[in-house]
């Protein structure tokens, strides 16, 4: 079978994107999914994916909440995700993070990674989450639209991902809040997705993530593709390939917290899901 393999075009798709254009369609198509991992699952339940490239975090609170759309087969980078937080263009009271307790922080779905990290930044903050108010702006401009036009004061996306809006001067950076956890996971569904297609199209991401990530292409080669693919400038880049070089492993007790408090699951709950997909 083609297995349709939903994923959001950024920098941590490289691989996938090399991989592509060596398939040619002939095991695997791509289907963009620019609102993220709660797009992403929504289309695994609606028969519109089979395989997505997604979040770990709001991958691992749909299991603990039931959901049957998809399992854990992979993961896909291990390195922690840098969540850049983001707000207008214009000088505002919002300069840093500590401005933002109380006011409105744009996501783009519910139990989107933008909710959940927005709940991992009050727990350091030590802000009551009871009290945190969230808009939804579908896709990220209609985020960066939001803290520009004043109904949210902030929202959170990937570091480099939004880097290019704040050089062209359309938002602000105002802080960062990495993952304590590996940032990217791979789910399909667990029977519309043939094992032996999955394990197939698997096996041959990791020789590419393997290949893009080897020294000798981070000192050149996968570098170029970054800058060429999404026009990101060489220092941008050459901090993005350490990435793909760092190896973490599963910060289980800050994970189940900050998906707890986001998604209303049982602590035990999550505990349990996160070991038995470890």
């Amino acid at each position: 079978m083609v297995l349709r393999i939903g994923y959001v075009r950024e920098h941590f798709c490289s691989p996938l994107l090399q991989f592509e254009a060596e398939d040619k369609g002939s095991t695997f198509t791509l289907v963009e999914c620019p609102s993220g991992t709660g797009q992403l699952i929504s289309r695994l339940t609606k028969d519109e994916i089979d395989i997505a490239i997604a979040l770990t975090d709001p991958l691992i609170a749909g299991i603990a909440k039931g959901s049957e759309a998809y399992k854990l087969v992979g993961s896909y980078v291990t390195s922690p995700l840098r969540w850049a937080v983001i707000t207008g263009h214009k000088p505002s009271a919002y300069n840093k993070i500590s401005d933002l307790q109380g006011s409105t922080i744009g996501i783009s779905r519910n139990g989107s990674g933008s909710q959940t990290m927005a709940y991992v930044m009050a727990l350091q903050q030590r802000w009551p989450t009871s009290e945190l108010k969230f808009q939804v702006n579908n896709d990220i401009q209609g985020l960066i639209n939001s803290v520009n036009d004043g109904t949210t004061s902030a929202f959170m996306w990937e570091w480099f991902t939004t880097k290019p809006f704040s050089d062209a001067g359309e938002c602000r950076f105002i802080g960062q809040v990495p993952t304590p956890w590996p940032s990217w996971l791979i789910a399909a569904h667990p029977t519309r997705a043939e094992p032996a297609a999955v394990r197939t199209f698997l096996n041959n991401l990791s020789r590419h993530v393997r290949a893009f990530a080897s020294a000798e292409a981070r000192a050149g080669p996968s570098v170029k593709f970054v800058m060429d693919t999404f026009s990101y400038p060489e220092t941008d880049v050459k901090v993005i390939s350490y990435l793909w070089s760092d190896r973490r492993s599963v910060d289980s007790a800050f994970i189940c917290e900050g998906v707890a408090r986001c998604c209303g699951v049982p602590r035990r709950l999550l505990n349990d899901t996160v070991e038995r997909h470890h």
